[in-house]
């Protein structure tokens, strides 16, 4: 007999197996958060540094020294 995805647990979760999960579930999304964030950070500093860098030399340009 295949499982067509339909089954069902035989016995139901405890209120404590129901809180790990929920714990567990709400760490994992937490992380990813944090990690979109930390994404978005660096993206934003690797911006600022090259648009700092590209103005450097524009100025060093405009002094003749580049």
């Amino acid at each position: 007999m295949a499982y067509d995805g339909h089954e069902r647990r035989k016995t139901a979760l405890s209120e404590q197996e129901i809180e790990i999960i929920a714990e567990r579930a709400a760490e994992k999304a937490l992380e990813r958060v944090y990690m979109e964030v930390g994404k978005a950070f660096l993206k934003r500093i690797a911006l600022i540094a090259g648009a700092t860098l590209i103005g450097f030399f524009m100025w060093l340009k405009s002094k003749g020294l580049a």
